[in-house]
């Protein structure tokens, strides 16, 4: 998209002192770059660099070696390095959280169960960087522990620390880089994807907390089971917190009343214009995630998100899977996204959604239109069928089932968040609702409990 100006005035002045500049939490790591770090490796492929790696941690770690032989790293993000490790120590203690296990012995006849005992068993180790700050740390496992009983989450094993070292254990689970798949999934796939990724937002949601970075590297998904786990709970935090009054909670005769008597309205009828020194008071809010999967509330600085800001994000996954990009929006800041999300929406939505926050939205770029374009024709555009028939001459369509994959993706990415769609009305929808129907009778379909 090529760089043109726009800009985003606060319309009333906010009970927040600090700079601008000085940013709540931080931006997770580029999911084009995580996405090759999250591939599954069997025990043989440990590169050099790895090795060293896994040896200076057992050198810093003083006894982790004892519990766990570390195997190999399988994940690497911004804040943390994920390992896989062998439990030396399993059979010592109470492992209610391991469902494969469970299962297996379910089935098993008692020899083979006597067998099971004795196969190593997996776990995953997350060494959380020292440049974290202990309450990021403590807010991260005090999340995982209240979420260890919900569908399709990860739960935490333990934790460990060592002087200012701390690592989290967590049950390792067989899964596919997104971009092995993504574009070879059909519909009812795709139905079964994200049953399993709402299975674990309702759990979440419903106990009143923020994912925050929902992308694909952090929904771990084994299409060969059709289950996931969501994981990485880095940036989650639970709602309301830091929360500050937002027009958005305001009722719609308040806000327009707000609007009417702003600084704004005063200055609508006179020529564009930017103050040579601006005296208010700059609009600090929580904008933690990953470019890209940001919520328009996000960027637009909103400081009373809640939980419909990952069905957002789970919304942009969608649209990911159905127009085969990835990643779909790829801004480098948070005007840039506002951009590629007005491209869509048009200027007109973006504008509504900004005034609905307490912002104005202004764009000179003359080629984005007041009504933007439709979802059906992005991804016709997307997957090379914009052009007409040659055999028919007629213009080309989506197909009934993936008509249907659209009309739930406009509730996922519905600009205004009262309006949004909830995990659990995602899972009454029609759409996933279906996935039901298309796993019946089949016992490898079970979601992922903990």
């Amino acid at each position: 998209m090529a760089k043109a100006r726009a800009q985003l005035l606060a319309i009333h002045q906010d009970d927040i002192r600090e700079d601008d500049a000085e940013q709540t939490l931080d931006e997770s790591g580029d999911p084009l770059e995580e996405s090759g770090r999250t591939v599954d490796s069997s025990d043989e492929e440990v590169e050099e660099s790895v090795a060293e790696d896994i040896a200076r941690f057992e050198d810093s770690f003083v006894g982790i070696n004892k519990r766990y032989r570390l195997i190999n790293r399988i994940g690497e993000g911004t804040f943390s390095t994920v390992y896989k490790a062998e439990d030396l120590e399993y059979n010592n203690f109470d492992n209610r959280w391991d469902i494969d296990e469970h299962e297996s012995r379910k089935w098993a006849s008692p020899s083979s169960r006597k067998r099971l005992l004795k196969r190593p068993h997996y776990v995953a180790i997350k060494k959380i960087y020292v440049t974290s700050s202990p309450m990021r740390i403590f807010n991260e496992l005090e999340l995982l522990y209240d979420l260890k009983h919900s569908d399709s989450v990860c739960p935490l094993i333990t934790a460990f620390r060592h002087h200012d070292q701390v690592v989290a254990v967590l049950p390792y689970f067989q899964h596919r880089d997104f971009r092995d798949y993504y574009r070879d999934m059909k519909i009812p796939e795709m139905r079964l994807y994200f049953r399993s990724l709402f299975t674990a937002l309702r759990s979440v949601h419903a106990k009143k907390i923020l994912h925050r970075d929902i992308k694909p590297t952090n929904f771990l998904y084994n299409p060969q089971y059709s289950r996931g786990v969501l994981v990485d709970f880095g940036l989650a935090e639970r709602e309301g917190t830091d929360w500050h009054p937002c027009a958005c909670t305001q009722t719609p005769e308040d806000r327009r009343y707000r609007i009417s008597h702003s600084h704004y309205a005063q200055i609508q009828h006179q020529p564009p214009s930017y103050p040579k020194n601006e005296t208010r008071n700059s609009r600090r809010a929580n904008r933690a995630g990953t470019r890209g999967f940001r919520a328009p509330e996000v960027l637009l600085k909103c400081t009373q998100q809640n939980t419909s800001i990952d069905m957002w994000s789970a919304g942009v996954i969608l649209l990911t899977i159905l127009s085969r990009r990835f990643p779909f929006f790829h801004s480098t800041d948070d005007i840039d996204a506002l951009l590629e999300i007005t491209t869509i929406f048009g200027r007109k939505k973006l504008k509504e959604t900004s005034l609905l926050h307490g912002q104005v939205f202004e764009t000179n770029i003359p080629s984005y239109s007041d009504g933007g374009h439709s979802l059906e024709k992005i991804i016709l555009w997307c997957t090379g069928r914009s052009s007409k028939d040659e055999g028919t001459g007629l213009k080309k369509e989506l197909e009934d089932d993936e008509k249907e994959a659209v009309q739930f993706l406009y509730r996922l990415m519905e600009c205004d968040p009262t309006k949004r769609i909830t995990a659990d009305e995602a899972l009454r929808h029609p759409f996933i609702a279906r996935a039901f129907e298309d796993s019946e009778g089949d016992d490898d379909m079970d979601l992922v409990g903990v």
